[in-house]
């Protein structure tokens, strides 16, 4: 490896080798979370005999958890500051663990809603560092797989964890489902603590910076787009098995293996989009925003028969599978330097977005019948493809490997320019500036300006010897 090669790698920070058992034992844990979050669902009934409170009351064991891990995205990293975050994922699957043997032993319902209180910390936190962590665990061209084998988990957890946590459930008690689950929750523990490495944290997160991360246009635009996708879905998908029944004229006993159809799509849809960030991640994100814009609609006029309702159903799936790895993505592509931070604001939203969806929905069913809530659900994914297309211009998001590096460390000499494979040479009469102390804009916006008079170059060389470098400048073939 040449002594620039040894550089460009130092800059960009890229880890050597990947650790692909680092991002499996990231991906349990992710399917634990998630499945911890819902598990609650298929256990109402049971917790409030047992309990003795109404299935209403019981739901709070699942609201509260989405609400919680809604605050603590951003709030858990805050507060640790610069404390290294494979410590913190420790500390956070064992607080889960934890958690789940108290809701397993709680005696009554205000110390099993205290331990789901402490669910959604771990939810949170986990969920606002394990995010982003894909960029520091394998190289930069197999982010977007690694980052979709991380949300994996969260497919697998509604396809496999939910439905056996709940037939475990009902075979020996809901108490001995929430053992299993911490239970589970320990391994992943150990997991972690065996093949994941150091990670110092790449920057402290402040209030100031996440207030900075709203500031950048691609930030904003995944924030808004997470918002409508996620609450357009969870208004439809919330009421999807009365709408098999009564719109598509289906049994209501084949609406279990359809629904399981359902989230076998996701996970085919999260992986078929992470092929596909790889390549295009603007047009994929694109794709996956318009694909839910029709087929929810669709739905309405093309799923009155049970061929078109499940066909529809499974197209639904696929697309809202790349959802979560799509955004994600995204914001990795827009924050390069603040992934974290991005992250947090990221998972912030999306669990208060699944909240406000399912109750809004409810308030939609009530007034609209059940065509009124898929209508609302394509249209906010209309407005989510429309604000995605505002982004067009990005040159980070159209093509992956035009990306800002990451800030380099202090003392680092900039003596190179990355490889950008879609240039051609243009003419030598140019000076580029790179200056460690300012963002680099996207290629094909360079600082590029005319060779000013040879004394004031050398006399910037002589003042700013690690600033400016002469380069022959590089026109973008779009």
């Amino acid at each position: 490896m040449t002594t620039t090669e040894r550089t460009a790698r130092a800059v960009r920070q890229e880890p050597e080798p990947s650790r692909w058992a680092a991002v499996a034992a990231v991906a349990l844990g992710t399917f634990l979370l998630v499945t911890a979050e819902q598990l609650p669902i298929g256990l109402l009934t049971d917790v409030g005999s047992a309990l003795r409170v109404s299935e209403g009351t019981a739901g709070l064991m699942v609201t509260v958890p989405s609400l919680v891990a809604a605050v603590a995205a951003p709030v858990v990293p805050a507060l640790v500051g610069g404390l290294d975050r494979r410590l913190l994922l420790l500390g956070l699957m064992g607080l889960m663990t934890l958690a789940n043997l108290a809701s397993a032993l709680a005696p009554n319902f205000a110390v099993l809603v205290s331990s789901r209180v402490l669910v959604g910390v771990a939810i949170g936190g986990f969920w606002a560092v394990a995010g982003g962590l894909a960029v520091r665990l394998v190289n930069e061209a197999h982010v977007p797989r690694a980052t979709a084998i991380v949300f994996g988990g969260v497919g697998a957890a509604n396809v496999f964890g939910v439905p056996i946590g709940t037939v475990i459930g009902g075979l020996t008690g809901w108490r001995i489902a929430f053992t299993t689950l911490s239970a589970l929750a320990l391994v992943a523990l150990v997991a972690l603590l065996t093949v994941l490495p150091p990670l110092a944290a790449s920057r402290v997160m402040s209030p100031r910076l996440l207030v900075r991360q709203l500031r950048n246009p691609g930030v904003r635009v995944g924030i808004l787009a997470i918002f409508l996708l996620v609450t357009g879905h969870f208004v439809a998908s919330t009421f999807v098995s009365p709408a098999l029944q009564r719109l598509s004229g289906i049994d209501a006993r084949l609406v279990g293996p359809l629904l399981f159809g359902f989230g076998i799509a996701g996970m085919v849809g999260n992986f078929a989009a992470g092929a596909a960030l790889a390549r295009r991640t603007y047009r994929t994100v694109q794709v996956i925003t318009l694909a839910l814009a029709v087929a929810m609609p669709l739905f309405v006029l093309l799923g009155r028969g049970t061929t078109g309702g499940i066909a529809l159903l499974i197209v639904w799936g696929l697309a809202y599978g790349g959802v979560s790895v799509g955004l994600q993505t995204w914001m990795i592509k827009a924050a390069p330097r603040a992934v974290e931070a991005a992250s947090a604001l990221w998972v912030a939203v999306f669990n208060l977005s699944i909240g406000l969806g399912a109750l809004v929905g409810g308030v939609i069913l009530d007034s609209l019948g059940l065509p009124g809530v898929l209508w609302i659900g394509g249209a906010a994914a209309l407005v989510a493809a429309l604000a995605v297309g505002t982004a067009r211009g990005n040159a980070g998001l159209r093509y992956p490997g035009h990306q800002v590096p990451p800030r380099p460390p202090a003392g680092t000499p900039l003596r190179h320019l990355s490889a950008d494979p879609r240039t051609t040479a243009a003419s030598p009469r140019r000076h580029v500036c790179e200056c460690p102390m300012r963002p680099r804009p996207s290629p094909g916006h360079r600082f590029v300006r005319r060779q000013q008079h040879p004394a004031r170059v050398a006399r910037r060389r002589r003042l700013y010897p690690r600033q400016h470098i002469n380069v022959t400048a590089r026109r973008p073939t779009l």
